[in-house]
């Protein structure tokens, strides 16, 4: 181990791009972060332009002023199941579609409810959800066939940042898992999922797990960088197991809850383990499984209500809430829609038992305890393959010694923080670490470079309120499931 190297993390986030320049032993040496746009053509649709990812890194790799000598490694995590589609020349077809897109309703019905969720279940190990890969393609076929037949290469947002620094088509088995084309317990691509999406197989990345170099930095990517050529860059991950490999999560029984922009709960796993309707079950980043949960709509919950309503900001809100339990309100969280545990794209936000006396505090209040509520709801519905004795939290939202109170009592267990909370862009560090020779395993770079800070216990009191308050939040989407289909494209 040479103290001196640095290897570089990068989150292809929704909306901004993160990268850290991290040195063996987890020291962070350098950090940035550069923003971009997302494009909302109509309700409910939301898309980027790959070009913009990458004029974002040249930013952030520049402003991170790491000493190209010292850097011997680079790895790409980034936002799941975005379809990047592009033609003979290497260039984008159109607009990647993202993982909060909600247009394939049909797509997804049809996969779940003609083909059925036991066939996708045989062939992939997970059932259709509108935001995953495969219904988009289906979608992109049926509207726009012109674009579909001049796909020449398929891949995802992190792939797509890979292709361009190496020139090569790969991508890894924790973001593969997420296209519904991936066959997770055989670790290979679905012949049979591709047939029934008309994709032609050789048209996928090469599939390589999280931690192998899939290139080295070419020439000309080397010089619009300001990086020397050669670099290994490698497959790295999903966002969420690029979070869970950040804050040490990995290793069967380990657990992470990340409040970022969507919420997730992320179960480490030795081997397969199916997750019904509520959870997807994915392959890790450390070479095992997971089982996953993902809210569409989480911390962009609460910054709706503090900066887009109540144009305030959270620690002036927080100091008007009520004690936690006392809202009298509760707030469902599917601004997007939601994927886990209903996965229904018609499924809204909305305020339940408001009275006259409500205050905009007991509003805020009740914003961050239906995100912890919806989280609960994940981990009900896979029952014992889902029980956990404590967890690991990142993300903005898990800033908040508030909100990770209110996270703990809800789901009864104790909630850890790490020294070094910066995300995917960490755990992406970590791989590349693992990749390049610094250390043999991903756990042993966890452990070498992980380090929990702070456990926030359940408060016993409040985890019985939530229990009563957790089967009025339950019921609320099923009594109002109909009402939401009927208010379609109102």
């Amino acid at each position: 181990m040479k103290k001196d190297n640095v290897y570089i993390g990068i989150d292809l986030g929704t909306s901004a791009v993160k990268l850290l320049a991290v040195a063996p032993g987890g020291d962070i040496v350098a950090e940035a972060d550069e923003t971009y746009s997302v494009s909302y053509p109509r309700s409910g649709w939301s898309e980027q332009n790959p070009a913009d990812w990458m004029t974002a890194i040249e930013r952030g790799i520049r402003s991170l002023g790491a000493d190209p000598a010292r850097v011997c490694g680079i790895s790409v995590c980034g936002q799941m199941h975005g379809s990047v589609v592009l033609d003979a020349n290497g260039e984008a077809v159109r607009p990647c579609i993202l993982w909060n897109d909600g247009r394939t309703r049909e797509e997804t019905d049809y996969l779940n409810n003609v083909i059925g969720k036991e066939k996708l279940r045989e062939l992939t190990g997970n059932i259709a959800f509108a935001g995953f890969t495969a219904p988009k393609l289906m979608w992109l076929r049926r509207n726009e066939p012109e674009n579909f037949a001049r796909i020449r290469k398929i891949m995802l947002p992190k792939d797509y940042v890979i292709y361009r620094l190496t020139g090569e088509v790969t991508s890894d088995m924790s973001d593969a898992s997420g296209t519904l084309l991936f066959d997770v317990r055989r670790g290979e691509w679905s012949r049979g999922m591709c047939d029934i999406c008309s994709v032609d197989p050789e048209l996928l990345p090469a599939v390589k797990k999280s931690f192998e170099v899939s290139g080295y930095l070419s020439a000309e990517a080397a010089k619009i960088l300001g990086l020397r050529a050669g670099i290994p860059v490698c497959a790295g991950a999903g966002d969420n197991a690029a979070a869970a490999v950040g804050t040490g999560a990995v290793g069967a029984g380990s657990c992470n809850i990340s409040l970022g922009t969507s919420g997730t709960v992320f179960i480490c796993k030795e081997g397969y383990i199916e997750g019904g309707d509520a959870l997807h079950s994915f392959r890790h980043a450390d070479g095992g499984y997971h089982l996953m949960g993902c809210m569409l709509s989480a911390a962009s919950c609460n910054k709706w209500w503090t900066e887009d309503i109540l144009h305030g900001d959270y620690a002036e809100e927080q100091s008007s809430m009520p004690e936690p339990g006392k809202a009298g309100i509760i707030f469902l969280p599917y601004m997007m829609g939601e994927r886990s545990p209903h996965n229904d794209v018609d499924a809204r936000s909305m305020f339940v038992g408001m009275r006259p006396d409500t205050t905009r505090g007991a509003m805020g209040l009740a914003v961050l305890e239906g995100v912890a509520l919806g989280m609960r709801s994940q981990l009900e519905r896979a029952g014992g393959a889902a029980e956990i004795t404590r967890t690991r939290i990142c993300g903005g939202g898990a800033k908040s010694a508030l909100w990770r109170r209110i996270v703990a009592s809800v789901i009864g267990v104790p909630v850890e923080t790490v020294a070094t909370e910066k995300g995917p862009a960490y755990g992406a560090a970590l791989l590349a670490m693992t990749g390049c020779g610094e250390y043999a395993s991903v756990k042993e770079a966890c452990e070498a470079c992980v380090r929990v800070s702070g456990v926030t216990e359940p408060d016993a009191d409040l985890t019985a309120a939530y229990d009563r308050l957790y089967v009025i939040y339950d019921s609320i989407y099923p009594a109002m499931k109909k009402i939401f289909a009927d208010m379609r494209g109102v």
